[in-house]
């Protein structure tokens, strides 16, 4: 058990900092959005290369960041279920929804993905447009590598999951504590009320 969970904060590790550096690609993207408007509207110079450069930053923004917000637990849920379930019983729908499901469709996404990028390389693909964006693989590789962050993240959350069902007391608290720090819960924020600050 403690080799998974060693196993889980080498991964989480390496995760948690892809998704950081990641996150300030949204500042590039922040940019290109303001300097393409701008020059829309003001200068009335619309420019495809730059809408295709805002969706492949986005992209890169999203897949990249997708592991990052699983393992931090801040990806949308429908709990109209899994709350009023035990804590045993939310540990094990975790659990098998990481086994039968996740991590299989990561592997499916992967998979395709990567033939998808493979013939996208091998034909130099270009933009539908003339005047947009050169090597369309490149933004087909972030489809992959997004998934394989995605994957390890599933592996890494399965892991935990085997622990805190089959862990000793000692090694459920550890794992139960470091998850507990991690999540930030909406109701435990203080919002501003009428304006107050």
């Amino acid at each position: 058990m403690k080799f998974l969970l060693r196993l889980d904060e080498i991964t989480e590790a390496w995760i948690v900092w892809i998704g950081r550096v990641t996150a300030w690609v949204a500042i590039a993207l922040m940019i290109v959005i303001v300097f393409d408007v701008i020059t829309r509207r003001f200068l009335v110079l619309g420019s495809t290369k730059l809408q295709e450069l805002e969706w492949h930053i986005h992209a890169v923004l999203f897949l990249f960041c997708l592991g990052y917000a699983y393992l931090k637990d801040a990806h949308v849920r429908i709990d109209l279920v899994r709350e009023r379930l035990s804590r045993r019983s939310q540990l094990w729908i975790e659990l098998i929804g990481c086994l039968f499901f996740l991590i299989p469709y990561c592997i499916i996404v992967i998979y395709y993905g990567a033939d998808w990028w493979h013939r996208s390389f091998e034909q130099n693909e270009m933009a539908a447009s003339a005047t947009g964006l050169p090597y369309r693989w490149i933004i087909k590789a972030a489809l992959p590598i997004g998934f394989v962050i995605l994957l390890l993240s599933a592996v890494g959350m399965a892991f935990r999951k085997i622990v805190q069902i089959f862990g000793t007391p000692d090694l459920v608290q550890i794992v139960d504590e470091r998850e507990k720090a991690e999540t930030v819960h909406l109701d435990e924020v203080e919002l501003p009320v009428n304006g107050e600050r």
